[in-house]
């Protein structure tokens, strides 16, 4: 229990050390698999190259097209001419929260979010490339259509309520956002042609990222580059806070093993200075009810308790600790006796 304090700390550092390292990986990996793939519009030439391909699968490519629904499209909740693909709406609670500490704060909740969905695919002419579980991509551009803020006019007795609860209301924030119909993106991720000769775009089996991003490849590769940047800095500065944790363990257990041995060191010391003190002091005539019923050749010196026989010398009273070598009774206690 002397080190649970450093041990939490090293453990809870750790922890956010190794989700650092892991995104840093993830990005990592993902710009040498951008990078790697191909980028083509959507057009003839996608079919003929999927065509040419083995299993008529592309692991990792990059294509750009106009976003067409495949039936009917998703309506704005705000805007009823808008229309898209994908859609996102949030509701927000803002709140006015007492802390711990006894000061007043600003605080959001998420109290409520919805995806809806339709089949769409990447067009262009009068070809084109149906996009799967757009929801799985790791980057999901959307247009914000909608955020609105209603602010709560509280009453005397929400006021009242708010003081003794600790938490006030202030309003209720509304987000929507939505992917267009007739926006363009670039979708990157696995390209398969299906059993019925369908185009389909979706996340890569392999586990490498999906994207649908209204941003060039240049663009992309930025963003990515600047999120390594940030995982990589994270990882420094909890790799080092880490190594100091750890510093701070090592020498502090070093430190105490260095004053446990000077202490056993000291100890031993003064003990073999008590021990060559009592031989000097000690008498050589002694009457036979005078000498240690052990060693037979040194005083008798400590007192057992509690059947008081006094019958050891102080030397050989440092082995015996159970019992009574004279009637067996269990050793309590040992004090030194003088005898006269």
């Amino acid at each position: 229990m002397d080190y649970l304090g450093e041990v939490i700390a090293l453990g809870i550092d750790s922890v956010i050390f190794g989700i650092c390292l892991k995104q840093y990986f993830h990005c990592k990996n993902a710009i040498t698999a951008v990078k790697g793939a191909e980028f083509h519009e959507v057009g003839p030439s996608v079919e003929d190259l999927v065509n040419k391909s083995t299993n008529s699968k592309i692991d990792y490519v990059a294509i750009r097209g106009i976003v067409k629904p495949l039936g009917k499209p998703l309506t704005s909740i705000s805007d009823k001419k808008l229309t898209g693909v994908v859609q996102k709406f949030k509701i927000k609670e803002h709140v006015v929260a007492r802390t711990t500490a006894g000061f007043w704060s600003d605080q959001k909740r998420t109290v409520h979010k919805v995806y809806n969905t339709v089949p769409f695919a990447l067009q262009q002419g009068r070809h084109s490339i149906e996009v799967l579980e757009p929801l799985s991509a790791d980057i999901l551009d959307m247009d914000v259509v909608s955020n609105t803020f209603k602010p709560t006019v509280p009453s005397f007795a929400d006021h009242l309520w708010g003081f003794f609860t600790g938490v006030r209301q202030r309003g209720l924030q509304s987000t929507e956002k939505l992917l267009r119909e007739g926006a363009i993106m670039t979708g990157v991720g696995e390209l398969t042609k299906t059993k019925s000769n369908t185009l389909v775009l979706q996340p890569p089996l392999n586990g490498t990222p999906f994207y649908l991003t209204s941003m060039s490849i240049s663009s992309l590769l930025r963003k990515l580059d600047d999120r390594k940047k940030t995982y990589r800095l994270l990882c420094l500065m909890f790799g080092a806070i880490g190594m100091l944790i750890g510093g701070i363990v090592f020498r502090r257990y070093w430190k105490e093993r260095t004053e446990q041995r000077l202490a056993e060191e000291l100890r031993q010391s003064l003990a073999a200075s008590r021990k060559e003190r009592r031989q000097r002091v000690r008498d050589t005539d002694l009457r036979e009810d005078q000498i240690c019923v052990v060693c037979r050749t040194n005083p008798r010196e400590i007192i057992l308790l509690p059947c008081g026989h006094v019958c050891l010398c102080e030397d050989c009273s440092e082995d015996i600790t159970t019992d009574c070598p004279m009637c067996r009774t269990p050793i309590a206690q040992k004090a030194a006796a003088y005898i006269i």
